[in-house]
């Protein structure tokens, strides 16, 4: 599967007033200082949204648990998401970026053919969420499966609720890729936030009024409209947001309309490939849907604690940290470079840029994936300490199965923006349908499986697809670019992989210390004091065996810390 939520998942300079509203003149040979400063104005606000989203994400579960009723809420609340990328999310992605940057050298700035970008995706995305609430009842039969009439009926509930989010979702990309093709990139990451307050205010009044653990046949008409409505507001919220930096650089929007002759055919054929990608793409999502619901079900008959839906989408949301916070907000500023250089021909530039866009996420990713399999189920003690121990280890099984793929994830996730910069989403939409086979394939095998299983197996599927379409598309991209020079990349991962290896043996000590002393894995306190001594250890060893083995990214990653903290006055 490829990456699900809206941009939040998947975001060079600062956001000035009066700046100019044309893209900056940035190229591919800006400094890796730069290119870093940016990722890290994304990954700040994308921290603080991701913070939020798991408190969130934390008090639903202690609200309505991981059982039926939060299966119902799960498969509602995820239609918009589904349905927006599908119907929008992709193509505006794919299209707007480098559309915007080729339109800047007209007169007025690419102006004009901005404003009618935006009216006719504000009216597609207008026509297209009407007809997707209207059919709210046949969604959520589409989504899920083994459900009896009350527990339909709660989710359509819902789903009329939700998705109107679609819009929304829609207008909050329009208005942010707007933003990052003119090099403003802040607000975009940090509006996300705004969405996660206002649900987390919903849910702390949904919990003050109603309780928690609800049944399916318990729920009334005012705990829905609050649970979803909240939903629904915060990504309203999310959207409107972003009018004030739009204001502030100077972009004025008014609706144009008539596109023949304003140069949109291109941008229609990306937009084509683009929608199929997204279309396979949401087809597979549907297998895994059905798969999950029907777990849960089972479960939820026989008693059994296990990863429904809902368990799979807390783990999914784990498994989209650190990919959202380290390779989205490096790729999303590295794609307006890329998109420059492939506009001018530069394959060279390009090249380099892929080259820096795989090495750099792996100083962390590398041994992130290794400590998800270490501390895997500390993590989601810590993350989610609504949940018993065992619902915390079955979802931590299914984040582990998927964080195995994490830098296979990333790789996919890059080559697609390479293709993307220079207009060809045929290829993409190729390596989607890869995607797709091989984790469909893997997913139905979790049907013949005990419900237990379902979820890893789901994860392991995912890992899986998304390896095989990386190794395609740097096949595609070598016949396309020439030699990618990847040497360097493979000696960095190598050096990486064993340092994270050999650091997992102190931690394995420093846990085992741990627990002969008494602290208790299975509390929250114990899983936190684990969690944090055991990472620390951890990362200490990875870094310190991974410098002393020459891997100069690490220097990078540490260097701005060490140089302000020897210009601090003694």
């Amino acid at each position: 599967m490829s990456e699900t939520p809206p941009p939040q998942a998947d975001s060079s300079s600062k956001d000035t007033p009066g700046a100019d509203p044309t893209p900056p003149a940035a190229t591919t040979s800006a400094p890796e200082g730069s290119l870093a400063r940016s990722s890290a104005i994304m990954a700040a606000g994308t921290v603080v949204s991701r913070l939020l989203g798991f408190a969130r994400a934390s008090l639903l579960a202690a609200t309505i648990g991981i059982a039926l009723s939060a299966d119902t809420f799960q498969v509602a609340n995820t239609l918009p998401n589904q349905f927006y990328l599908l119907l929008a999310g992709g193509v505006l992605n794919a299209v707007l970026v480098p559309q915007i940057i080729k339109a800047s050298t007209d007169t007025d700035g690419g102006q004009e053919f901005v404003n009618r970008l935006i009216t006719l995706s504000l009216a597609l995305l207008l026509g297209a969420t009407l007809v997707v609430t209207a059919a709210a009842p046949l969604l959520v039969r589409l989504f899920s499966q083994g459900w009896n009439s009350p527990t339909l009926g709660l989710a359509t509930a819902f789903a009329l609720i939700c998705l109107p989010q679609v819009f929304f979702y829609g207008l909050y990309t329009l208005l942010g890729q707007v933003l990052n093709a003119r090099g403003h990139f802040a607000a975009y990451m940090w509006a996300p936030a705004l969405a996660n307050v206002v649900g987390i205010i919903g849910i702390v009044t949904f919990r003050l009024a109603y309780g928690k653990d609800i049944p399916v046949a318990s729920w009334t008409g005012p705990m829905i409209w609050l649970l979803a409505g909240s939903a629904t507001l915060g990504v309203a919220a999310q959207a409107v947001a972003l009018w004030l930096p739009l204001r502030r650089i100077g972009f004025h929007y008014r609706p144009v309309w008539g596109f023949r002759g304003v140069g949109l055919r291109s941008a229609s054929h990306v937009a084509v490939w683009t929608f199929a990608a997204v279309a396979v793409s949401q087809l597979g999502f549907i297998v895994t849907s059905k798969v999950m619901t029907r777990a849960g079900d089972l479960l939820q008959a026989s008693g059994t604690v296990g990863a429904g839906v809902t368990a799979y989408g807390l783990a999914f949301l784990l498994f989209m940290l650190p990919h959202s916070l380290i390779t989205v907000s490096l790729v999303t500023a590295l794609f307006t470079r890329l998109s420059q250089s492939a506009h001018r021909g530069d394959d060279r530039g390009v090249v380099a840029d892929l080259g820096r866009g795989l090495r750099m996420p792996a100083v962390l990713l590398l041994p992130i994936t290794v400590g998800a399999a270490l501390l895997g189920p500390q993590a989601v003690r810590l993350a989610f300490p609504g949940n018993s121990h065992d619902q915390a280890l079955a979802i931590s099984g299914v984040m582990v199965a998927m964080m195995i793929g994490l830098v296979p994830f990333g790789w996919f996730y890059l080559v697609q923006r390479v293709f993307y910069a220079y207009e060809d989403a045929k290829t993409p939409f190729r390596l989607q349908v890869l995607v797709t086979v091989v984790a469909s394939a893997v997913n139905l095998l979790a049907l013949v499986a005990t419900p237990e299983r379902a979820g890893v197996i789901v994860g392991i599927g995912q890992t899986l697809s998304n390896l095989a379409a990386a190794v395609v598309g740097f096949v595609l991209l070598r016949r396309r670019l020439g030699p990618l020079h990847l040497h360097p990349t493979v000696r960095v991962y190598v050096r990486l992989g064993i340092a994270s290896g050999l650091a997992v043996v102190p931690t394995l000590g420093l846990l085992w210390l741990l627990a002969r002393i008494g602290v208790d894995a299975q509390s929250w306190f114990g899983a936190a004091l684990e969690l944090a001594l055991g990472g620390a250890v951890y990362l200490a060893f990875v870094f310190g065996i991974a410098h002393a083995m020459r891997v100069e990214e690490v220097g990078q990653l540490f260097d701005p810390v060490v140089r302000r903290l020897r210009r601090r006055p003694a």
